[in-house]
């Protein structure tokens, strides 16, 4: 694992890909989860994410247990918290194996188990001026 943590600052998954380069590496594969205008049929404006004080641990736990897993050479994971807009990345993967096949398993893995697991709650602001929290239970 190079990077797994949970930030404030603004998230870019090219310079994930940077980090996670190897020369032995046949695979270097990305995922850039982005916030989007629209959830359920209704405008959205953007996003504040609120995480609980040990998301930073749960996030490495994340990332060692899929890099095992996958043997992959190196991978790094960030999900950003605070107030975001639409087009602002929240979620940056970035993973680099040997060879295709453990890169993608290691990235979908990734991806899941951080929204399955990672304590985030979001509150999205709606075009039409409401609100509301997900991700509580």
């Amino acid at each position: 694992m190079v990077r797994a943590e949970v930030t404030t600052a603004p998230v870019s998954v090219t310079d994930l890909a940077d980090l996670v380069e190897d020369p032995a590496a046949g695979a270097l594969v990305t995922f850039t989860g982005v916030i989007r205008n629209h959830d359920g049929g209704r405008g959205v404006t953007g996003i504040h994410y609120a995480c609980h004080p040990t998301a930073g641990d749960v996030i490495a736990r994340i990332a060692t247990e899929a890099g095992v897993r996958h043997s992959v050479r190196a991978l790094a994971v960030v999900h950003r918290v605070g107030d975001l807009v639409v087009g602002d990345t929240a979620l940056a993967v970035a993973v680099s194996a040997d060879h295709r096949g453990p890169a993608f398993a290691a990235l979908s893995e990734l991806v899941e188990e951080v929204k399955r697991s990672l304590p985030v709650w979001k509150h999205q602001r709606f075009a039409d001026g409401t609100a509301q929290w997900s991700n509580l239970g």
